[in-house]
């Protein structure tokens, strides 16, 4: 007897039964899948990371951008270094994917990123900021995280075109800042894939 019909996702019609359980793509499988969904991605995305000192957050940043296709990261402030041991091991060698440049004043970093034709989004707890799933994502977009502590600077988020701050239903007031990241892009890529003709891609090689 055929299972329930499931959600389509790529490379499965929709109304397909389940036929069988679920199981784990070989890495064969997987490249294939993250190419499909390459083909039904043209937004650029690029990160801007104001004083964010701890190394091992700045890693585990780095290898979110790559993976969610982000082009390029400002390193703002007293942001700790990409080549700090504890930085490329959580990176994972992920750094090679995109480039980066450093430059202390965030404030001109953005401006660098506005002229580069991003729009800047700040990702900020901050009165008159957008819940993130209604946030001006859609077209280039320039992620904003702010250090550890205490956030985005009052300057960056003056300059910024959108701040946007991520809701939380928990216990818990805040979110780790390489945690914040990996929401803001995969959001940002969502935005891109749920607005296109397709809204998504399919598993073809």
């Amino acid at each position: 007897m055929s299972g329930p019909a499931q959600p389509a996702g790529p490379g499965q019609p929709e109304g397909a039964p389940a036929a069988a359980p679920y199981k784990q793509l070989r890495p064969t499988d997987v490249k294939r899948l993250n190419r499909s969904w390459r083909r039904a991605t043209g937004a650029r995305v690029a990160l801007l990371l104001d004083s964010v000192t701890q190394p091992f957050n700045v890693g585990m940043i780095v290898r979110s951008a790559a993976a969610f296709g982000a082009e390029h990261i400002w390193l703002c402030g007293n942001s700790a270094a990409l080549d700090h041991p504890s930085a490329a091991k959580t990176a994972l060698g992920t750094l090679r994917l995109l480039s980066w440049e450093r430059e202390p004043d965030p404030v001109a970093a953005a401006k660098a990123a506005g002229a580069a034709g991003f729009r800047v989004v700040a990702i900020e707890q901050a009165a008159g900021a957008y819940p993130l799933h209604e946030a001006p994502l859609h077209g280039d977009v320039c992620l904003v995280l702010g250090n550890e502590d205490h956030g985005c600077s009052p300057a960056l988020l003056a300059v910024a075109d959108a701040v946007a701050y991520i809701p939380l239903v928990g216990r818990v007031g805040s979110l780790n800042v390489s945690a914040a990241a990996g929401i803001a892009l995969a959001e940002a890529r969502r935005r891109e894939w749920a607005a296109g003709p397709q809204g998504g891609a399919d598993q073809g090689g």
